[in-house]
């Protein structure tokens, strides 16, 4: 199970998320407030994702986004999905 909370919002043709929440690649959720998404991968994860446990820092370790720096505020723009 990887979590991340996201720092942007994300859309593509499966998913919509906005800024601040946590996504997960497993069900069922950790927190009933998580949202899923399926398919989640370091192939197509996204940029701004934080990763919040274990199996989420090796994901993010292996995709694109590995040596990204993360910003400490959310700006509105980012929170538009």
């Amino acid at each position: 199970m990887a979590r991340f909370r996201l720092t942007q919002a994300i859309a593509t043709a499966q998913v919509r998320f906005h800024a601040g929440d946590v996504v997960t690649d497993t069900i069922p959720l950790t927190v009933a407030t998580d949202r899923y998404w399926p398919g989640l991968s370091a192939a197509v994860m996204g940029p701004g994702m934080i990763a919040l446990d274990a199996s989420a820092t090796t994901m993010k370790g292996s995709s694109k986004f590995a040596g990204e720096v993360i910003s400490a505020t959310i700006l509105g723009v980012d929170s538009i999905g």
